[in-house]
């Protein structure tokens, strides 16, 4: 044992902690009461209000007190630990939880659910809202099969088609060519107040018992133009005949309907566009859905809107058996909904022979034997085509199946003919603008005048494209009754390549402005004289053989006339009259 004059002194205790304490034994009271409080820190709380302040052993109380704090704070993390370390025990011990589907809530309290193909009435945990659980939606179920949480709805499952839809809302899907054996399908909450229609393709829960969502078919995203392209009749140049041709056809059936049920005129279904490549087929088909929309629009007062469906025919060919008449059937559709939503639906099928051709009595399968009787039930079908305008276009009208074109199905056929030398002279105009840069020598020749300046190089142009001399052979065709015809490059002109003529015109004003020459930047005669050299030399569009199947679809002649088409090469012309002058 120490001795007692051994004894150290006490530390010194830090101004701060008397301070503290003063501050603390007005509330020391009150602290008594207070949740959570270590009694031992209240005990030496008490024991320091109850020496005086010259005690010697007030320091050590103060000493205590500083170290009941420090280990309570360390006990409290220590127990935080622990209960953390508890959680995540029990987390990984607890059995898993199973994951069901929602089928109903026949009570407040109690869900309709299927797991793996058993279905169970389970309870709901009174923790969840059972208003926020939607038919559809993947439930997780503990051991004892109560409802525990919602994940929403799953984001993958088999896809199906709608094949017929029931009067009560479900669905029945399957039996398509793909092999799903037909069921029926509940709708998912969300789905509860679709407008779906057959056809549509629907994503189902894992149990296959619940309709999630519906797709969007992207073959129709594809050719479903939403808005009509905005092309007025002054856009398409040279082909003043064929516009009227189209007015009367389809315009004044629809513009004047009740004259036309005084007379008791059968409005036509739709009509045929034929004539060479290049000469505005497709043109004439969008500047129709433009001007039959804005003059519907003009004549009721009200804003018609109209869609278009741009179909190019050998996207609807298919190496599946069932899928190209599945495609024709669903254009029909769309077409026929559109119609009902109070749109202008506007069917126009591109290169229609590739679909609709001349059916063969072959024993092996032919896409035309099938498409072509659908495309027939489609027009003819129990569904009207009112108001739906269809527009076939091709440069071959003679491989076309003569049951589409007969009169109560395409009931015009209207030739799109290559232009003359006045009509190519209007799409010039079209391409070739005041506006444009044109050279100085053009402009100061016609005292500035941008106007005159355009007509003399269009002028210029056209009467070198047209000319009928050596230079411009072009074809020699061969016909059964033994004549021989020469087609000039005037001949095949189209407003394709009028307007091919024109860019590579303004490619080489704009190389010129490139490379900074002296001479003035602009358009000038040379650069469309050069240009239309270079198009009729490069072109694709003509063959590079003397296949006479190749030729046909260029030419206006008919088929079963001409024997052989020979193109006319300049370069080997040239040799053979050097061949002669040396001989």
């Amino acid at each position: 044992m120490r001795d007692k004059n051994d004894r150290r002194r006490p530390e010194t205790i830090p101004e701060d902690d008397f301070r503290l304490f003063d501050d603390f034994e007005d509330e020391i009271e009150d602290d008594e009461d207070q949740v959570g409080t270590p009694r031992s820190l209240m005990l030496v709380d008490r024991l320091i209000y109850a020496t005086q302040e010259d005690d010697r052993r007030r320091p050590l109380l103060f000493q205590l007190r500083r170290a009941i704090v420090e280990d309570e704070m360390t006990f409290q993390e220590a127990r935080e630990a622990i209960v953390e370390m508890q959680e995540t025990i029990e987390k990984l011990t607890s059995p898993a939880n199973r994951i069901g589907t929602l089928l109903g809530m026949p009570k407040k309290e109690v869900a309709h659910v299927i797991i793996g193909g058993s279905e169970y009435y389970a309870n709901i945990d009174p923790q969840l809202d059972p208003a926020a659980l939607k038919i559809g939606f993947s439930v997780l179920l503990n051991d004892a099969y109560v409802i525990v949480g919602e994940l929403g709805y799953n984001t993958s499952g088999s896809i199906a088609k709608i094949a017929d839809l029931m009067p009560d809302g479900r669905l029945r899907v399957g039996g398509e060519p793909a092999g799903l054996q037909s069921i029926i399908l509940q709708r998912s909450t969300d789905l509860a107040n679709a407008k779906l229609k057959v056809g549509d393709e629907i994503r189902m829960d894992p149990n296959s018992k619940v309709a999630l969502e519906r797709l969007e078919i992207q073959e129709a995203q594809d050719y479903y133009l939403e808005a009509v392209p905005d092309l007025p009749w002054s856009k398409v140049g040279g082909l003043d005949d064929t516009i009227e041709l189209i007015k009367d056809t389809i315009e004044l059936p629809i513009l004047h309907p009740e004259l036309f049920d005084t007379f008791q005129y059968a409005p036509p279904k739709g009509f045929l566009l034929h004539g060479p490549p290049g000469c505005g087929k497709t043109l004439i088909g969008k500047a129709t859905a433009h001007n039959l929309t804005q003059r519907l629009s003009e004549e009721e007062g009200a804003e018609v809107e109209g869609c278009f469906l741009h179909i190019k025919g050998p996207e609807i060919l298919n190496m599946w058996l069932g899928e190209s008449e599945r495609k024709v059937r669903e254009i029909f559709q769309i077409a026929r909904e559109k119609s009902k939503e109070g749109y202008l639906p506007f069917v126009f099928i591109d290169e229609a022979e590739s679909i609709l051709g001349t059916r063969r009595s072959f024993r092996s399968h032919n896409i035309s034997n099938t498409v072509v009787p659908m495309f027939c039930a489609e027009m003819d079908g129990i569904e009207s085509l009112q108001d739906v305008v269809i527009i076939l276009a091709t440069n071959r009208p003679d491989l076309i199946d003569p049951a589409i074109l007969r009169p109560g199905r395409i009931d015009r056929k209207i030739k799109v003919t290559r232009p003359d030398k006045e009509a190519s002279q209007a799409i010039f105009r079209i391409y070739l603008t005041p506006d444009l840069p044109l050279h100085p020598e053009v402009l100061d020749a016609h005292n500035g005048d941008a106007e005159a300046a355009v007509s003399y190089l269009i002028d210029q142009v056209t009467d070198q494209l047209f000319q009928r001399h050596e230079d411009n052979r072009f074809l020699e065709v061969a016909l059964r009754s033994g004549r021989r015809d020469t087609i000039y490059r005037g001949d095949l002109c189209s407003g394709a390549i009028v307007d091919s003529i024109v860019q590579r015109a303004k490619e080489s004003a704009i190389k010129r402005a490139i490379e900074g020459t002296t001479d003035g930047v602009g358009i000038r005669v040379e650069d469309l004289l050069e240009g239309a050299l270079s198009e009729y030399r490069e072109n694709d569009i003509f063959p590079p053989t003397d296949t006479v199947e190749d030729w046909l679809k260029l030419l206006d002649y008919d088929p079963e006339n001409v024997v052989k088409v020979t193109p006319i090469r300049p370069e080997k012309s040239t040799r053979r009259k050097a061949a002669s002058s040396v001989i």
